[in-house]
C-alpha cells in the first residue's frame, strides 16, 4: 500500500474552482533521476535512479451517472475525455498523451478491476521533455488514482509493470522497467537499485549530509529521441544475438573484444556501452555504501563519455553542460556529472558537495548559457519517497 500524504490545499481550491465540487481520491507520484546504468534497463542491467522532489499530482471525485473520464490541467489546455465504456484504440486518441492514461485504463480493466467514471486535475513540476520521468508518474498517478476510488491495491510491482506494458503498448515506447519502478519503489534518502534482468530492488542508503544530486535541465528536448532509442533497442539485441549469448549479464569484456568480428564498428560500440555500463552500474553501488564519492564522481563521468561516444544519444547541449560541470570540477565541489534519461536532450544529473551547491549552480548556470545561449533549470534534491495516496481534512485525521 502507497503511504499517505495530505493533499495541497491549493490543488484542492483549484479542483473544486474547475469540477464544482470537493475531490475525492487523490495521488502524488515524483519524477526520478537515473545517478547511473543508462539503456541498460532494456537490456538485463543494473540500474541506481532516485525519486525527485519534483511531482505529478492527480485529483478526483466521481463522475455521476457517467462513464467518462474527464481530465482537465493547466499541463493541457485542450484537455481531454475517454469513454469507460467503449475504449477507443491507441491510434485514434488524441491528444497523444492520454494514451499513457489509456494503457493504463486497459491494464485494469484486464484484471477486472472497475474503473468509475470520474472527473481529474492533473498538475505537475516535473519539467516535461526532461528525461526526469513525467510519462511514468503520469501513468503511476492514474494508477495509483484508480486503486483509491476502485478499492483494490496492486502489490507495487505488479502496479509498476502494468505502467511499463502501458507505455509499450499503447504510447509505443519500448521502455524498460526503471522509470515505473523508481516511481512506485522508492524510498527518502536511498538510491534504488533494481536489477532488470531479475526484477530484484534494493534500497541503498544515500544519507550523507555533505554530497547531494544536482539536477541541470537543459531545456532543450530533440526530436531524435523516441526513434533513436527504438533503434539503439533493436542494436542491441541484434548484437546480443551475433555473440550467441541470451543475456547481456553473461558477456564479460573479454568476451567482446575476443567476439570484435562478429559485429560491425556501431554495434561493437554500443555492445561496448553496454557491457561497460553493466560493470559502472555494480560498481557504483559498492561505492555508494562506502561513501566513495570521488569514484562514483568518476564512474558517473566514464558513463557519459560511452553515452556520447559509443551508445551515441548525447547531443550537443548535454555535452555542453557536462563541460561545464568538468570545468568546475571536484576543487569546486563538483564529483562528477552525467547526461541521465533517453538523450538527445534532457536533463544531467551531479554528485556535488552540499556546502558549495549555491555557488556551482550559480556557475553551471552562467557557463551554459555563454555556450548555449539557453537558460538551464537547476536544482537540487535528496532521493524521495515513491508514489503516495493523497488524504484530505477531513480524512486526515482517521
Amino acid at each position: 500500500m502507497d503511504a499517505t500524504f495530505p493533499a495541497d490545499p491549493r490543488a484542492t481550491e483549484t479542483f473544486e474552482k474547475v469540477f464544482g465540487c470537493a475531490p475525492q481520491w487523490g495521488a502524488r507520484v515524483p519524477g526520478r533521476v537515473n545517478v547511473i546504468g543508462e539503456h541498460i534497463d532494456y537490456n538485463d542491467g543494473t540500474v541506481l535512479p532516485a525519486a525527485i522532489n519534483r511531482y505529478l499530482t492527480v485529483l478526483a471525485a466521481p463522475s455521476e451517472g457517467s462513464d467518462e473520464l474527464l481530465v482537465k490541467s493547466d499541463l493541457f489546455p485542450e484537455g481531454a475525455r475517454l469513454n469507460l465504456a467503449d475504449i477507443p484504440s491507441a491510434q485514434d486518441l488524441e491528444p497523444r498523451w492520454m494514451r499513457y492514461v489509456l494503457g493504463v485504463v486497459a491494464g485494469y480493466q484486464r484484471l477486472g478491476v472497475y474503473v468509475p467514471g470520474m472527473q481529474v486535475w492533473v498538475e505537475s513540476t516535473i519539467p516535461v521533455g526532461s528525461g526526469l520521468s513525467s510519462s511514468a508518474a503520469l501513468e503511476v498517478a492514474f494508477a495509483t488514482l484508480f486503486e483509491s476510488a476502485s478499492g483494490k491495491s496492486l502489490a507495487p510491482k505488479q502496479k509498476a509493470l502494468l505502467c511499463q506494458r502501458a507505455e509499450q503498448e499503447f504510447a509505443g515506447v519500448p521502455c524498460g522497467i526503471m522509470d515505473q519502478f523508481a516511481c512506485v519503489l522508492s524510498q527518502k534518502d536511498h538510491f534504488l537499485d533494481i536489477d532488470c534482468r531479475t526484477l530484484e530492488v534494493a534500497h541503498i542508503p544515500f544519507s550523507d549530509p555533505d554530497v547531494t544530486l544536482l539536477i541541470a535541465n537543459t531545456g532543450v528536448s530533440h526530436d531524435l529521441a523516441t526513434s533513436e532509442y527504438a533503434k539503439r533497442k533493436r542494436d542491441c539485441e541484434l548484437a546480443l544475438r551475433r555473440l550467441g549469448r541470451t543475456s547481456w549479464r553473461a558477456v564479460t569484456a573479454d568476451i567482446l573484444a575476443s567476439a570484435s568480428g562478429l559485429l560491425e564498428e556501431s554495434l561493437y560500440r554500443r555492445a561496448r556501452h553496454v557491457v561497460t555500463e553493466i560493470e559502472r552500474a555494480q560498481t557504483a553501488v559498492d561505492a555508494v555504501r562506502e561513501r566513495s564519492w570521488e569514484e562514483l564522481g568518476e564512474l558517473m563521468d566514464a558513463s557519459h563519455q560511452s553515452l556520447a561516444e559509443d551508445y551515441e544519444v548525447s547531443c550537443a547541449e548535454l555535452d555542453h553542460m557536462v563541460a561545464t560541470g568538468r570545468e568546475i570540477g571536484l576543487a569546486g565541489g563538483v564529483y562528477g556529472g552525467r547526461m541521465t534519461g533517453g538523450g538527445f536532450g534532457g536533463s544531467t544529473v551531479w554528485l556535488i558537495r552540499t556546502e558549495a551547491a549555491e555557488t556551482i549552480m550559480n556557475r553551471m548556470d552562467e557557463g551554459f548559457e555563454k555556450r548555449t545561449g539557453h537558460v538551464a533549470e537547476l536544482f537540487v534534491t535528496r532521493p524521495m519517497r515513491g508514489a503516495q495516496t493523497l488524504t484530505f481534512p477531513e480524512t486526515t485525521a482517521s
